[in-house]
């Protein structure tokens, strides 16, 4: 699953990937340039947000957050990048001040449906025990001008999760308005076990996750709006703060 520009950085793995590109297209001949680099794309992204919400979270704080990415992909399907963002102590509990994303995959099409599997390592530099990897899946489908996908993240067991695994379940909607270069989103998620911010504050330790939102394109520019807002009630504070309804402003770019 390629992380896009709003979920959920530059890594030396991605770019040592791209130099080695580079390097083979210098010293092969035109032709056979051509057939090397036909087969893969390199793409990026960078932005500022109002706050890096993930899964209905405020990670930085409700402060500001800056991300970006780079993605390399093969037409086969197969795909590897990276994605970080700045944060914020890692929410209201101190820790990492910043996330990075190692991903890969494999997205195609079957039966009509878009599919992509894959796996997402979060590291969160400075801290130790604290990283997490997700087994992610997904499948997606054009019901007219609407594009639906429903997908699930699961986290096994490990070190930094304790004794509980973690599941994340979504759907994410979207379509552009006809003539115009607005599109509009919404979103719906669910988690259950040690990755649930509410594990303290419920007996099921589940939470729920939802956003609306809309977007004006202009060339490689994007601006964006988003209403995020989760079902955790009530407990500490500090966990409201970062879990209540908020206005999510972006600028973004893709390049």
């Amino acid at each position: 699953m390629k992380k896009g520009i709003s979920s959920r950085a530059v890594s030396t793995t991605v770019l040592a990937a791209a130099t080695l590109i580079g390097s083979f297209a210098v010293a092969a001949p035109a032709f056979a340039q051509d057939e090397a680099t036909s087969d893969w794309e390199i793409s990026g992204n960078a932005g500022v947000f109002s706050q890096y919400r993930w899964r209905g979270i405020s990670l930085s704080d409700e402060e500001v957050a800056f991300q970006g990415g780079i993605d390399v992909a093969h037409s086969s399907g197969f795909y590897v990048g990276t994605w970080g963002s700045s944060l914020a102590g890692f929410g209201s509990f101190g820790g990492a001040n910043a996330e990075i994303d190692v991903y890969a995959g494999y997205a195609g099409e079957a039966g009509g449906f878009g599919y992509d599997v894959g796996a997402i390592w979060y590291l969160y530099p400075g801290t130790s025990g604290t990283d997490v990897v997700e087994i992610t899946a997904s499948l997606s489908k054009e019901l007219g001008p609407v594009a639906a996908t429903v997908g699930v993240a699961y986290a096994p067991k490990q070190s930094s999760l304790g004794s509980d695994d973690s599941v994340y379940l979504y759907t994410d909607w979207s379509a552009g308005i006809p003539n115009t270069p607005v599109s509009l989103t919404a979103h719906f998620g669910y988690t259950d076990g040690s990755l649930s911010i509410d594990r303290g504050f419920s007996t099921d330790g589940d939470y729920l996750d939802w956003s609306l939102g809309a977007s004006v394109s202009f060339d490689k520019l994007t601006l964006g709006v988003a209403y995020v807002d989760t079902d955790v009630k009530g407990g500490d504070p500090s966990i409201n703060t970062i879990t209540d309804a908020a206005i999510v402003l972006s600028l973004t770019a893709a390049f």
